[in-house]
């Protein structure tokens, strides 16, 4: 700092002067000046990592943002990309939960817990799991229900609306049910939420030939993956963001949701999006 001062100010005053005042060494001003001079030899890596973080909307912490510089060539370590963003002033966005239970005591069957926490899948539509979540919009709420395929954490269908009622669940459920190819039927894991136990819900999974599982009441850890869905959603999009109407917020979720699928690498996937890791697997 004090090399830098004296640098913005010697055109004005005397080196002599300055160099007294700030207490610095003729020997060691002229060095630090001669290095401020030399280029930056990271300017092309901070260029990317910034590049990077921005094109992303500062969802990226270091550990993404080191995989992406790796899959593009680089080699830096992980803890030199940490050390350039903080200098950058790149922070990814902190995490806050809001929680939402759709159980309203048992009004239907409740499900086995045929799932058991084994969030593994073999291939693509053995495993779904689903849940809804809540958001406040202004004085309005929004309810989402997604579906999601554990083969490769990729949401499948949603559906978003001001009231998680059968129609909001049922929906989502029917538009994953027909992306399915012939023959094929997953296991589809939720809570004990009462969307999930009336007849309707099981009427849908019955005729696809689907079968269901539930967790265990109140246990959160039962449906972790897609709880961790709807915490990076609500810190990667949604809690660091304002909305003038619900038009708006489903518009951002739409678009969240597809970058979520198609470019938001996952370490769980060796580095790779859902659509990625899909495609590479298929081709296998």
């Amino acid at each position: 700092m004090r090399v830098l001062a004296v640098v913005a100010l010697k055109a004005e005053h005397r080196l002599e002067v300055l160099l007294k005042v700030s207490g610095l060494a003729r020997s060691t001003f002229f060095y630090h000046q001669a290095r401020l001079e030399r280029p930056d030899p990271q300017a092309a890596l901070k260029a990317d990592i910034t590049r990077l973080f921005e094109h992303n909307k500062g969802r990226y912490g270091h550990r993404r943002i080191h995989g992406r510089l790796l899959a593009q060539g680089w080699k830096v370590a992980k803890k030199t990309v940490l050390k350039l963003m903080g200098r950058l002033g790149l922070a990814c966005r902190v995490r806050c939960r809001r929680s939402y239970s759709s159980y309203r005591g048992q009004a239907g069957e409740v499900a086995p817990n045929l799932l058991e926490r084994d969030f593994t899948a073999l291939g693509p539509n053995r495993k779904w799991v689903t849940d809804v979540s809540e958001f406040r919009v202004g004085e309005r709420k929004v309810y989402l229900s997604p579906v999601m395929d554990l083969f490769d954490r990729q949401v499948i269908a949603y559906a978003a609306g001001l009231s998680p009622n059968l129609e909001l669940t049922n929906a989502s459920l029917r538009a994953a049910l027909e992306t399915l190819p012939a023959g094929q039927a997953p296991l589809v894991h939720s809570d004990q939420g009462f969307q999930y136990q009336h007849v309707s819900w099981r009427r849908l999974l019955a005729g696809a030939g689907c079968a269901q599982s539930m967790s265990r009441k109140g246990n959160c850890l039962d449906n972790a993956v897609i709880e961790s869905f709807f915490g990076h959603l609500k810190e990667e999009f949604f809690t660091h963001a304002e909305f003038d109407s619900v038009e708006e917020f489903t518009a951002g979720l739409e678009e969240y949701i597809a970058w979520f699928n198609n470019e938001r690498v996952h370490t769980y996937l060796e580095g790779l999006s859902p659509v990625q890791y899909r495609a590479q697997a298929l081709a296998a």
